[in-house]
């Protein structure tokens, strides 16, 4: 459709939309929308991408108009919002469905948009991890939302790693900040994914995992089980804590994921500093993260048949942020080059909630395509 279409059609888009957000049910927090009441005039289509971690959550809107591809990269940011966490396996359903709700109903009401005029919504989340999963969420946004709106519900490294490819669902992403991940797509749609099961099932190589094995290295050093190391006093000091076993009671008294993970700084500090505990730790974080990639390309065979095939992979989380001499994501890569010479690491410029919202336009367009032709 051209600008031109897209604008003589607008009129009618509306009239359907207003007439269908008069029977729009309302959540749990129906209040959240009451800025709609204020919103006199019809406003722009938008659309709605979303990026929900263990850490935060943010949402982002963009207008929702016909643009090439190539050109998407420059469709402007109307509004952007963030909220807490809103995966579901850290702070339950109710909790983190009133915090995606809050963050959308945000994101509108600072651009002066309402709900009858978004278009598509791409709803990242972390704790997707199966169409269950994506069914629960679909139909409490149904509730929400006028039912012209198209609902798109991925796992969060899908945003990741389309922030990486404008848009595009190809490559590997791995993304390691409080929790960790890998996800690769093909170019024919098929997708695998290895780690991202949570710190109960192991989910070494990320913030959380880093940093717990700090505080037990602490533990062990204390209780004469392992060597002494720097962890103990910088971890202390940190915290403002005296004692190893005061260091029990923090723990527990608080056990979320971000919190512990906020000490990774802290063993990167020391590892630079030549602390050997905290450089094996470092070590098998860069081991495990390699082999999650190393699983997913494989399956996928994003590598080819004799492992030498080009492919992006996409690198987020603050895990993997190059601005530290003791550089956890260029490890990765190094090592990583030894299997697979020819892959192609990206750094995104934007953030995974725009690729989220370059994810929406994308399958809006694509749908619509495919309607009119």
């Amino acid at each position: 459709m051209t600008p031109k279409e897209h604008e003589n059609n607008k009129e009618d888009k509306d009239d359907e939309v207003v007439l269908d957000s008069e029977h729009m049910k309302r959540y749990i927090n129906g209040e959240i929308w009451d800025f709609e009441d204020e919103i006199m005039a019809v406003s722009d289509d938008v659309l709605l991408g979303l990026d929900g971690g263990t850490t935060s959550t943010v949402c982002i809107c963009m207008p929702c108009i016909p643009f090439s591809h190539s050109q998407l990269h420059s469709l402007p940011i109307l509004s952007k919002t963030v909220a807490g966490c809103s995966n579901h396996n850290s702070v339950g359903e109710i909790a983190a469905r009133e915090t995606l709700e809050q963050v959308m109903a945000d994101a509108l009401s600072k651009c002066g948009s309402k709900r009858s005029s978004v278009r598509a919504i791409c709803l990242a989340v972390s704790g997707v991890n199966h169409p269950t999963d994506q069914q629960r969420i679909l139909s409490w946004l149904r509730d929400i939302f006028p039912s012209h709106v198209r609902l798109y519900v991925r796992n969060d490294a899908v945003a990741a790693l389309a922030s990486g490819t404008i848009g595009k669902l190809h490559g590997c992403v791995l993304i390691a900040g409080t929790g960790t991940i890998a996800y690769g797509f093909t170019e024919d749609g098929k997708e695998a994914r290895a780690a991202g099961a949570g710190p109960v099932l192991g989910d070494w190589g990320s913030g959380y995992g880093i940093a717990a094995q700090a505080l037990s290295a602490v533990i062990k050093a204390h209780d004469g089980r392992g060597p002494n190391t720097m962890l103990t006093s910088s971890i202390l000091q940190k915290l403002g804590l005296s004692s190893a076993e005061e260091l029990i009671g923090w723990t527990y008294a608080d056990p979320s994921w971000a919190r512990i993970a906020a000490l990774v700084p802290v063993v990167v500090s020391c590892a630079e500093d030549g602390d050997e505990v905290a450089n094996k730790i470092l070590l098998e974080s860069v081991q495990e993260l390699a082999s999650s990639v190393k699983a997913v390309v494989e399956r996928l065979g994003l590598c080819g048949q004799d492992g030498k095939d080009a492919f992006p992979l996409v690198m987020v989380g603050g895990v993997l942020e190059a601005n530290r001499r003791w550089d956890i994501g260029t490890k990765v890569i190094n090592y990583l080059s030894k299997d697979f010479p020819r892959v192609l690491p990206i750094r995104p410029k934007v953030e995974p909630a725009v690729g989220a919202a370059w994810l929406a336009w994308n399958f809006f367009m694509k749908e619509e395509f495919h309607k009119e032709a």
